[in-house]
């Protein structure tokens, strides 16, 4: 048996608010903390060409030509790759991404620098959309009218895939937002909501042998549809849920409240889909309620600026989709990368010492790193097996290639697995963490948790 029961009243919201919240609640598996509106780099000039406005052209990234692979030592040399980005930013109600373009921006820079996007230059023509289907389509029309050989999205609520297609134009995107991505003809590098709710479901069956769950989220657009999603892979699991909603920002009694009563019957584990400051009181409802059983929650909780606030009260919390740092080569780069568009708190200017980047908390920006970063990779890798560089052969590539890893090394990459229900996702298996010993850390030595058996 199910049920859901409300603690507090939504009110009325706008569609592009509920959009925003749509948004976020697609996004929480990535978004491990950070601010995406925070950096704004000075205007200076870069290789790579945006259309996007001066004052948010990337800023040159201190990288020495040591860091690039063995024969990417210097600049390409082949036929220069017109590639188009279109990615949401500037709409008031909280749909505004721009680090995910400087990330990536500064990604193509290095890129450029180095070796080049499988041996080819990159200009990277940037179109900004707000939010609307209109604005998607006026960008899939400018890319397209330009003769862009590839279509990046970064995060695109509305894809314009019907004018891609007749153009003949490939389409590979980060994360899939909303159900017509799952089926479009485009491949998506991760699963969005579909594989992480279902990786929580997972986890809940096979880790922790439960057979009933306490949800708790807030009663919005996006926090619902991930609960959907949450709900529809625990049934499929035959675990017995009861849900409890609350405001979209609630007291230190408010989420006490909540916790005490998700816990009420209690039920085997808890699943909490709070975010940002939602973290820090529910876990500390957690802790004030004396409850000590599991509770699995999203990647954004495993923030360092969560952790360092409460401590040992997210003992028992694992945080699904989540990575522990690494000291890894691909980190090293990535961090000198991303430096310069980090604000130092210290003096208020932009940029750090790369070894102060913490990977984990890039907030939604790192997603433009992870897009380009990965197809570079596989751009190399497809080229040195003998393919020419192309647009069509990298999608074709992607679309069938065995043994891909996103950026890092750890996510295996293979689309189409959850043919025909998700054939644009490429991404199924991953990490989750966990509060220990005052540390957050990989759950079970790096296990990868496969969302294929329970996906809704």
């Amino acid at each position: 048996m199910t049920r859901s029961m409300s603690l507090g009243t939504p009110g009325s919201r706008r569609r592009s608010r509920a959009l925003a919240a749509v948004v976020a609640g697609g996004l929480f598996f990535v978004a491990c903390g950070g601010d995406d509106g925070g950096s704004t780099p000075a205007a200076t000039e870069a290789p790579v060409t945006s259309e996007a406005p001066a004052t948010d052209a990337p800023m040159t990234s201190d990288v020495s030509a040591t860091d690039a692979p063995a024969g990417e030592d210097g600049p390409p040399t082949g036929p220069e790759m017109l590639v188009g980005m279109v990615n949401t930013e500037g709409n008031p109600n909280g749909l505004d991404f721009p680090d995910i373009r400087r990330f990536a921006e500064a990604s193509f820079e290095y890129m450029n620098a180095h070796g080049g996007f499988g041996g080819r230059p990159v200009k990277l023509e940037t179109c900004v959309a707000g939010g609307t289907p209109e604005t998607s389509q006026a960008c899939a029309q400018e890319l397209v009218g330009k003769g862009v050989e590839l279509i990046l999205l970064g995060l695109d609520l509305f894809p314009d895939f019907a004018t891609y297609e007749a153009a003949g134009v490939p389409v590979i995107g980060v994360l899939p937002i909303l159900p017509p991505d799952f089926t479009a003809n485009a491949l998506f590098l991760t699963g969005g909501n579909a594989t992480t709710t279902a990786v929580m479901a997972v986890i809940a069956q096979d880790r922790y042998q439960a057979k009933t769950v306490g949800i708790i989220h807030a009663d919005n657009a996006g926090a619902n549809s991930t609960a959907a999603g949450v709900e529809a892979a625990l049934d499929k699991a035959g675990i017995t849920w009861k849900a409890v909603k609350g405001g979209d920002n609630e007291t230190d009694a408010g989420y006490l409240g909540l916790m005490q009563a998700a816990n009420a019957d209690d039920p085997d584990l808890l699943i909490s889909l709070y975010a940002d400051a939602g973290c820090i009181g529910t876990i500390r409802g957690y802790a004030t309620a004396g409850i000590t059983k599991p509770v699995l929650t999203t990647s954004i909780c495993s923030d360092s600026d969560v952790i360092s606030q409460v401590g040992d009260d997210a003992t028992n919390w694992v945080f699904v989709g989540a990575t522990p740092e690494r000291d890894t080569p691909e980190k090293a780069l990535l961090q000198s990368i991303v430096a310069p568009f980090i604000k130092d708190e210290a003096t208020g200017e932009m940029g750090i010492e790369p070894a102060d980047v913490k990977t984990g908390a890039l907030g939604l920006g790192g997603l433009g790193t992870v897009l380009v970063l990965s197809l570079r990779n596989f751009a190399a890798e497809m080229v040195a097996g003998g393919t020419e560089m192309t647009g069509q052969n990298l999608y074709d590539f992607l679309k069938s290639a065995d043994g891909l890893f996103l950026y890092g090394g750890i996510t295996p990459v293979k689309c189409g697995l959850a043919t025909p229900s998700y054939p644009s996702i490429c991404s199924y298996v991953f990490e989750a963490t966990e509060y220990k010993d005052g540390a957050v850390v990989s759950v079970d030595d790096g296990k990868l948790w496969d969302s294929t058996p329970l996906l809704p």
